[in-house]
């Protein structure tokens, strides 16, 4: 591993490297991690224009499964920019609280996709107009995981003022593999404001962390699990709902 950039900002301990091996693949990777080792981002340099990490793999195969003529999309959380980089033929919002992380996706990943808005993601998710987007995505992390501000009824109820009538919220989150009751409360609150609602891991050994991905959309949820990269569906547990 070669580190390239190391520093703590105000929000994240960042860490640009690169590595030969990325989670058994050999190749030319590099890697902008977060803190407790969290990768939040990856490009294949033989490869760049590779989408390298699962769940941004599995996230637009469920957007373009479920709409394929879909345009308009407001993301939470920059990192490298994989998915607004994908989407550059679209209209993009990108919001991310992290100056530095806006910095490095340019300088080290090369980003040039929709500019990005620095600020707090829900005030300006909030300052939309009501019915604009076809779907939000949720993939902004602290060191304790999503921030509560987008996974409580508040937020989704806000989120969903802000969708066209057949629109969704994909949120990227981490928990505990098996019965994670923070996974769990944010899927059930999620399902209080949206009439269907599906969850997706990728599999994880016993207490290991575990990716989802979880969507809440205002029509029926359709698939094909063989895009979703890895990715199985979950069927979680009834949880608490988180007020707010």
């Amino acid at each position: 591993m070669r580190v390239l950039y190391r520093n703590k900002s105000e929000q994240h301990e960042l860490t640009v490297y690169e590595t030969k091996r990325l989670y058994g693949e050999k190749g030319h990777f590099r890697v902008l991690q977060f803190s407790n080792d969290a990768v939040q981002g990856a490009i294949d340099l033989e490869q760049p224009s590779r989408i390298v990490l699962e769940y941004p793999r599995a996230m637009l195969h469920l957007m373009e499964r479920n709409n394929p003529h879909y345009n308009r999309v407001f993301v939470v959380g920059q990192g490298i920019g994989t998915i607004p980089s994908y989407l550059s033929d679209r209209q993009v919002k990108v919001a991310e609280l992290d100056t530095e992380v806006v910095e490095i996706s340019q300088h080290f990943f090369g980003y040039k996709g929709s500019p990005v808005l620095v600020g707090d993601g829900r005030e300006l998710l909030e300052r939309e107009q009501t019915a604009t987007y076809d779907y939000i995505v949720i993939d902004a992390f602290t060191a304790t995981g999503t921030p509560e501000q987008f996974t409580n009824r508040s937020f989704f109820n806000m989120a969903k003022d802000k969708l066209y009538a057949g629109g969704a919220v994909l949120l990227n989150v981490f928990g505990r593999s098996g019965n994670d009751q923070l996974v769990n409360a944010i899927y059930t609150t999620l399902a209080i404001e949206f009439p269907y609602v599906r969850a997706f891991a990728l599999p994880a050994e016993t207490n290991d962390v575990q990716n989802r991905i979880l969507m809440g959309s205002l029509r029926p949820i359709d698939v094909r699990m063989r895009y979703m990269a890895g990715f199985v569906e979950q069927n979680l547990e009834e949880g608490y709902i988180i007020e707010g």
